[in-house]
């Protein structure tokens, strides 16, 4: 098994945390779950961080059962259709 993950560094708009995880929820994941030969897509949603790390308000990690099953799904209509989502 391999898993690809995706770290989204930056900071939400104050006051838009929530309507931020909604549209990974409702937007992302439903493109996500449609990535050819995965075997698993985890969100995880950032919430605490040490003093002067890196914010990631969103990683995803998603697997495959190998190079092969991640290579057809880096090369995808449906990896395309959520870069420009994320875009």
């Amino acid at each position: 098994m391999i898993t690809r993950f995706a770290l989204f560094e930056g900071q939400v708009r104050p006051g838009q945390t929530e309507a931020f995880r909604r549209a990974v929820t409702e937007r992302l994941v439903p493109v996500w779950t449609t990535f050819p030969g995965h075997s698993e897509v985890r969100v995880m949603f950032g919430e605490e961080r040490d003093e002067g790390a890196p914010e990631f308000p969103l990683i995803l990690a998603i697997s495959y059962p190998d190079r092969a099953a991640m290579g057809l799904a880096m090369n995808s209509g449906a990896r395309l259709r959520s870069r420009d989502i994320t875009g």
